[in-house]
C-alpha cells in the first residue's frame, strides 16, 4: 500500500466519524436539562416580583387617592357624602368620576370637578379591578366591607408572598 492511499482511507474515515457519539449526546442532553431546570424557576420568581411590585404600586396609589379625597373633604374643599362617611369616598368609583369643588357657592363660578384617580387599576394577583374594601366602621382586619365608606383597600386573592404573609394585608 502506497502512502497515499493510506492517508486517503484516514481521511474517509476521519469524515465518517465525524459527528457525536451516543454518550456525549446523552451528556450535552443532561447538561441542558440541568441548566433549563435552573432557569424554568428563576423566571417564575421574577414574574412573581414583578406582579408583587405591581401590587404595592396600585395599592398605594389608591390609598393616596383616598388621602387626598379625605384631606379635601376635612378641609371643606368638596361635599361629604353623610355624617357616617367620616369624609371618605363612597366607592372607588366616585374617585374615578370626580367630586364637584365647594367654591362654586362662593365665586359662583362652576370650576368643575376633582379627580383623584385615572381608573380603577387591576389587581395584578387576580386580574380583576375588584378590590377588597373596608370602610371606618369595619374591623381591622375585616374581609368584608360594610359599605359606608371606603376607607382602605386590599387584594381579594387568597395567594401568599414568598415571606409568608398573605397579599391580602399588604
Amino acid at each position: 500500500m502506497s502512502i497515499r492511499s493510506t492517508e486517503a482511507a484516514l481521511r474517509g474515515r476521519r469524515r465518517s466519524q465525524a459527528g457525536l457519539t451516543l454518550v456525549e449526546l446523552i451528556v450535552a442532553f443532561t447538561i441542558l436539562t440541568v441548566l433549563t431546570s435552573m432557569a424554568v424557576p428563576m423566571a417564575r420568581y421574577q414574574v412573581r416580583r414583578q406582579r408583587e411590585k405591581m401590587l404595592l404600586r396600585d395599592l398605594d396609589e389608591m390609598r393616596t387617592a383616598i388621602d387626598k379625597y379625605k384631606d379635601m373633604c376635612d378641609a371643606n374643599k368638596i361635599q361629604s357624602s353623610g355624617p357616617d362617611a367620616y369624609c371618605y369616598p363612597p366607592s372607588l368609583e366616585v374617585l374615578v368620576e370626580g367630586v364637584k369643588l365647594n367654591n362654586v357657592i362662593s365665586t359662583g363660578k362652576d370650576t368643575g370637578k376633582v379627580r383623584f384617580l385615572r381608573r380603577i387599576p387591576k389587581d395584578p394577583m387576580t386580574g380583576e379591578t375588584d378590590w377588597g374594601k373596608r370602610s371606618m366602621q369595619d374591623e381591622p382586619e375585616s374581609d368584608s366591607w360594610g359599605g359606608q365608606n371606603v376607607f382602605d383597600v386590599y387584594s381579594k386573592t387568597t395567594d401568599k408572598a414568598s415571606d409568608g404573609t398573605p397579599y391580602s394585608e399588604w
